[in-house]
């Protein structure tokens, strides 16, 4: 239960399907819960995710993606991969430096909900459930919700689908240039990240208008 302790452990507050069966009981739908990852890194793309929720199998434990475990964000993945209808986008870090890491916030969105599995957007009942407070342009209604990843389930599995496809892709991009240890801080300035960048300089995918890197 919320706010429960377990062996002396907070146990972490799960997000509720509550609003999307209001809505849906509106006659509104389909729900897109959406949500980014990448805004803080200095390398990487920012990644965004679209999910649409099947009322009948939402995944039990949705929550912020940042409070749950890494092991029990995988499986919550797994189970929303397959459960559910996910759109998935990313912008790289080029595009950052060039259109800023607001627009590209926007962009990824936009582009993940475009990549939702659906033939036509029925602008007057599709609604978008969006972490935050800055609205994507999308074809549809919007509705930001602060701290919406935490407490709306569908903006918890968008959250948790971002995260692990971005730190998957951090992943790979360290294999590739295991100096810089993207696999650890997946991109953040961490003094060991700060370390390598003195060392060696940026590699293609750093963001060249972030801190410290960009030209003073």
């Amino acid at each position: 239960m919320d706010g429960a302790h377990h062996l002396g452990q907070p146990v972490t507050r799960t997000a509720s399907f509550a609003l999307e069966t209001a809505l849906l009981a509106q006659g509104l739908g389909p729900l897109v819960g959406m949500d980014e990852v990448g805004r803080g890194p200095i390398a990487g793309p920012v990644v965004a995710a679209a999910v649409v929720l099947d009322p009948a199998r939402v995944p039990e434990g949705l929550a912020d993606s940042k409070r749950i475990t890494e092991r029990r964000r995988g499986e919550l993945f797994v189970q929303i991969l397959a459960s559910a209808h996910v759109g998935i986008a990313c912008v790289p870090a080029a595009e950052i430096d060039r259109i800023n890491i607001r627009q590209a916030t926007l962009a990824a969105m936009a582009r993940a909900f475009a990549a939702l599995p659906f033939a036509t957007c029925d602008a007057q009942r599709t609604v978008a459930l969006v972490d935050g407070n800055d609205p994507p342009p999308l074809p549809c209604r919007v509705e930001t919700i602060v701290k919406g990843d935490a407490s709306v389930a569908s903006i918890a599995a968008a959250s948790i689908v971002a995260k692990e496809t971005r730190d998957g892709l951090m992943r790979h991009l360290g294999a590739a240039y295991p100096a810089y240890g993207f696999a650890g801080h997946v991109g953040y300035p961490t003094p060991a990240h700060k370390r390598a960048l003195t060392a060696l300089g940026p590699c293609p995918f750093h963001r060249l208008s972030f801190a410290p890197l960009r030209p003073r």
